[in-house]
């Protein structure tokens, strides 16, 4: 054996016996965790099920659209069902072929009422952004729908206590769209985020119905100090109906209520209530102006800062 295969092989033994330390990143048993690959592939199909029409798949080939769904309903059950049995074995939950089971039959009798609010977050996006040309374009286009539908899909498996699974989904969303919204968040109908990117929601808030909210906006905690001896209190806002926070606004604190039929003003720093039907703006800031020549010019200032 050569040096170089010699060393090749020194470096993997050394890394095999790194992994019988029994640390948390030590685990290899594939078979006992999600897989994070057919998550996301559940994804995309629970897409194609709660927009039907608008999420092409090229695995099936019936021509009859509702064998076609029939078809794709039972492959997402059986995957899914799956997966919330792996995360339950691992979290020591009693009967879990049976509790899995249950849960997934749960999940799905309540897409139906899922897609009826999801149908309100479209209206809202539709309604409340000029530039948009359709629905289609909205359902299509917009990032903050796809980001809110996964969160409805998730959120639905966080209220029937499923392990892990409604985290993955929700940060799959985020890695896609920039926009982080927690599974246990409480969100109403007719939710429009617009832009979105940089929102994050945190898990207790509260959001009412006809929220709207825009890009760089925190919904979060006043501190994380605490780390886990906070799990369970009510760390992050609630925001009431009708209620508009503009760009780079942050809202925090548990105590911290917004009424309704408020505004919040871009850049906005929140840490207390605000009484409804109220507006909340930022002073304009003083701009200083100074000539600047460019370069070459017979006047050009040396120091022009």
């Amino acid at each position: 054996m050569s040096t170089i295969e010699q060393k090749i092989e020194q470096v993997v033994d050394s890394i095999l016996s790194d992994y019988s330390l029994g640390r948390d990143v030590d685990k290899i048993d594939l078979h006992r965790h999600p897989d994070k690959a057919v998550i996301t592939d559940m994804i995309q199909k629970l897409l194609r099920i709660v927009y039907p029409g608008y999420f092409r798949d090229k695995t099936y080939r019936i021509y009859h659209a509702k064998h076609n769904l029939s078809m794709l309903i039972e492959d997402v059950m059986f995957n899914l069902n799956r997966q919330i049995l792996l995360v339950l074995q691992e979290a020591g939950v009693e009967n879990p072929e049976e509790r899995s089971q249950e849960i997934c039959l749960e999940f799905f009798s309540r897409i139906p009422g899922l897609r009826a609010v999801v149908q309100t977050d479209v209206q809202a996006a539709f309604d409340g952004d000029p530039a948009a040309t359709s629905k289609d374009e909205v359902i299509f286009c917009y990032p903050g729908l796809f980001a809110i539908t996964v969160y409805r899909l998730a959120h639905i498996l966080y209220t029937l206590q499923v392990p892990l699974l409604p985290r993955i989904m929700t940060e799959h969303a985020h890695s896609i769209t920039g926009i982080d919204i927690h599974p246990g968040a409480t969100i109403g109908k007719y939710f429009f985020i617009d832009h979105g990117t940089g929102i994050v929601i945190g898990e207790t808030t509260v959001i009412g119905e006809h929220v709207k909210i825009y890009q760089g906006v925190t919904l979060g905690g006043l501190t994380t100090r605490g780390g886990q001896s906070l799990r369970g209190m009510k760390r992050h806002p609630t925001i009431e109906d009708n209620v508009t926070i503009y760009a780079g606004a942050s809202v925090l604190g548990g105590e911290t209520v917004i009424g309704r039929d408020s505004v919040i003003g871009s850049n906005a720093f929140i840490t207390h209530s605000i009484a409804p039907c109220t507006t909340v703006s930022i002073k304009n800031q003083e701009l200083q102006f100074k000539e600047r020549h460019c370069q070459g010019c017979p006047n050009a200032d040396p120091n022009p800062f």
